[in-house]
């Protein structure tokens, strides 16, 4: 019996049996790896600027202009409705390639960036972040979400861990080759190490702090499923991620009067700017706040009284 093919796998097919379009690809991965791109990057990265070569297929790539780009996004915008990260996403594969691997200047195209939703950080509170880790009854579970919200990990970053990184004489963490290719320190607080040790002494990981299948890192599949069971065993019914633990570690730190900047060195922002939005979420800025109603002459409000009191 013959199989049919879905015409967007037929299309894609085609595509990368085109001569020039497979180059291009392959000459793009090679100058992804050669500047040392994280694997997250270049498959994202090539993901898109296929999706784009889908796009203008069969037109010769010589022949693709500023215009042809303008129009695309355009498309991605009106008729697919994509984020303004997906489309920053593309733009950005695009102009990896015509300025790195084609060499051309910037001032050969000129692409309109989308502005980004400017979203406040989801963040739950200290009793939230006790309950859920007291529910999560297995240690290595309850450890992984402990060193994510002790020390302000992304989940790329916990399961990257080694056990040498884990600096128990000077109470820190080593976080390496992070988002950026930046190494950084984080904290260690004491009580975490106790928790860690008690787990090492359990399951003796060998190479990476948590360890899964065959000895290979932990899953990050795996930790969503882990936070997931534990948020609603814990009874937290708001909306929350496991990278949500890093952005109630920054606010909660914020809360208890720690410096902007040391939380910035701790997450390893390169720019204060991306540090400063969680003093927009964080409570004790909020309550130190005397509102402007609490000014107003005290014989109004006894007025406002009175008038509600009569009905």
């Amino acid at each position: 019996m013959e199989i049919k093919k879905s015409p967007t796998k037929v299309v894609l097919a085609h595509l990368i049996t085109k001569p020039d379009y497979q180059l291009a690809l392959d000459l793009m991965y090679q100058k992804l790896v050669l500047k040392n791109y994280s694997e997250h990057t270049i498959k994202t990265y090539r993901h898109m600027f296929k999706q784009f070569l889908r796009h203008i297929h069969p037109m010769s790539l010589h022949k693709v202009s500023t215009a042809h780009i303008m129009h695309y996004h355009h498309l991605l915008v009106t008729k697919r409705n994509v984020s303004a990260s997906y489309q920053n996403q593309s733009i950005n594969a695009i102009k990896f390639y015509i300025e790195k691997v084609l060499n051309l200047p910037k001032l050969q195209y000129d692409l309109c960036r989308p502005r980004k939703s400017k979203t406040l950080p989801k963040v739950i509170s200290l009793e939230e972040v006790s309950r859920i880790l007291d529910v999560t009854t297995n240690i290595k579970h309850k450890a992984i979400l402990s060193v994510i919200y002790g020390c302000g990990l992304r989940i790329s970053e916990c399961i990257n861990l080694k056990n040498e990184d884990i600096d128990s004489s000077n109470m820190r963490v080593w976080v390496r080759n992070a988002k950026g290719k930046k190494d950084r320190i984080t904290l260690l607080s004491s009580s975490l190490l106790e928790l860690l040790r008690d787990y090492y002494r359990i399951y003796k990981p060998k190479q990476w702090l948590f360890e899964g299948v065959n000895d290979k890192q932990y899953s990050t599949s795996s930790i969503r499923q882990v936070f997931n069971r534990s948020k609603k065993k814990a009874l937290v019914n708001v909306p929350a991620t496991v990278h949500t633990l890093r952005h109630s570690f920054a606010t909660h730190l914020l809360d208890c009067g720690t410096n902007l900047r040391y939380i910035q060195k701790l997450l390893g922002h390169s720019s204060s700017k991306t540090t400063e939005i969680y003093t927009h979420v964080s409570t004790t800025n909020l309550t130190n706040i005397t509102s402007p109603f609490e000014m107003l002459p005290k014989r109004v409000s006894g007025h406002w009284k009175t008038i509600f009191w009569k009905k």
